[in-house]
């Protein structure tokens, strides 16, 4: 078995290259902190770029930074915030739900996975401030997509065609990414005691409204006691964040009060409480308790959320909580993950993409992890696949069972 540790773009080339010369696969990864998300990989060779680091570009007035693929996410978010900005999609970090150390996330895999946190209902994706590429293809050809600026029409938008395609596409070695000035100050509205369908319908009325919500989400009684060390313990909670300047944070949270006045007690929360709330909701700490009850992450219609879990808490015992007004659903099962029973409970209530994000190997190897497409988009996502990948020697099996269509996902576009 052979690692590759390459430390340059030239040389994370050469690897791919010997890969393809000898028809031999390779798994693509960072610090590892997501590899046990996706199908288990059988692979004699591993393609390791966590020696491909460093910021290469960060011009704060332009709103721009660029760096190896390797770089610790960690890393980039310190230099954000020393100058008051962030990555506004707020990248989940999956170590500690996978069983790995918090803080391992690269900034290759952020887009790899297509990564989001609560502030999707406001700030979109990493497909959405991903300016420009460089990485290596299957092919063993080094290339290059978009630039170092927002406007820039030149020729195929490729960087956002490898936001979730999970190294399966090609092997980033250089991201640019926008990144914005973060929020002066942010307020946690949280509504106490309401069940699912009242919660549903809280969010449902405050992002409705004028006052320019930024995350919304839903926790239980029996797992509000594992947000922010405990704070929200007692009763559920119905979150509501309001991010901006002072005095305009103080008017919309005073008017969302006045709004939600009859839905429940509601307690105000801010600063460093509220980011620690968030960020806990952001990396499910719920079901980041070591074990390997099967996880599940579930994107769907928010308004009928509620209704699925419901349905399947009738069939199967399931603890979740509910992300982006509902839109994004956590689950943890038993020891079955019951995939045939959920993607149907899914599909009955208006469809949408379930993807197994925690379970043991086995089961991994066994199920369809990642949501199964629809014969046209399948075919389409195979072509692609063969365009940047023909050997299929770039994470091979990951999301789909070797010998089947290979498939970017590209129904999830990272939602799954």
């Amino acid at each position: 078995m052979t690692t590759f540790t390459p430390t340059t773009p030239t040389e994370a080339l050469a690897a791919v290259e010997w890969a393809l010369a000898n028809e031999s696969p390779l798994e693509i990864i960072g610090h590892g902190s997501k590899r046990g998300l996706g199908r288990p990989l059988q692979t004699e060779h591993t393609l390791d770029v966590s020696n491909l680091t460093g910021v290469t570009l960060y011009e704060p007035e332009e709103l721009v930074l660029s760096a190896r693929a390797g770089t610790p996410l960690a890393e980039i978010e310190k230099l954000l915030a020393d100058h008051g900005q962030e990555l506004a999609f707020e990248p989940m970090d999956y170590g500690p739900l996978l069983g790995q150390p918090a803080g391992r996330g690269t900034i290759g895999g952020v887009l790899a996975a297509n990564l989001a946190g609560p502030r999707r209902l406001k700030a979109g994706a990493a497909r959405d401030h991903i300016l420009g590429i460089n990485a290596v293809s299957g092919r063993g050809e080094a290339f290059k997509s978009g630039g170092r600026v927002v406007k820039n029409v030149t020729g195929y938008d490729l960087s956002k065609a490898m936001a979730g395609s999970w190294g399966t596409l090609a092997v980033l070695t250089d991201v640019t990414f926008k990144v914005l000035p973060a929020a002066e100050t942010e307020v946690t509205l949280a509504i106490r005691g309401l069940f699912d369908d009242g919660a549903s319908a809280a969010m449902a009325l405050a992002l409705g409204s004028s006052e320019e919500v930024s995350s919304a989400a839903h926790v239980p009684e029996n797992l509000a006691g594992s947000i922010a060390s405990g704070a929200l313990k007692g009763a559920s909670a119905t979150l509501l964040r309001v991010e901006g300047f002072g005095p305009s944070v103080a008017f919309r949270t005073g008017k969302l009060i006045d709004l939600l006045k009859n839905a429940g007690p509601i307690d105000e929360i801010s600063g460093d409480a509220s980011k620690a709330i968030w960020r806990d909701i952001r990396d499910c700490t719920p079901f980041a308790d070591g074990a390997e009850r099967p996880v599940w992450r579930v994107s769907m219609a928010p308004a009928q959320a509620h209704a699925m879990v419901m349905a399947l808490r009738m069939e199967e015992a399931t603890d979740a909580f509910y992300d982006w007004q509902g839109g994004l659903v956590w689950l943890r099962l038993q020891a079955d993950p019951e995939a045939d029973l959920l993607r149907r409970l899914v599909r009955k209530f208006g469809g949408g993409h379930a993807t197994l994000v925690r379970a043991n190997h086995s089961l991994r190897a066994s199920l369809p992890v990642f949501e199964p497409q629809p014969p046209a988009l399948a075919g389409l996502s195979a072509r692609l696949k063969e365009q940047f990948d023909p050997k299929g020697i770039l994470n091979p099996g990951r999301m789909v069972p070797l010998g089947k269509s290979a498939t970017l996902d590209a129904a999830t576009g990272g939602k799954s």
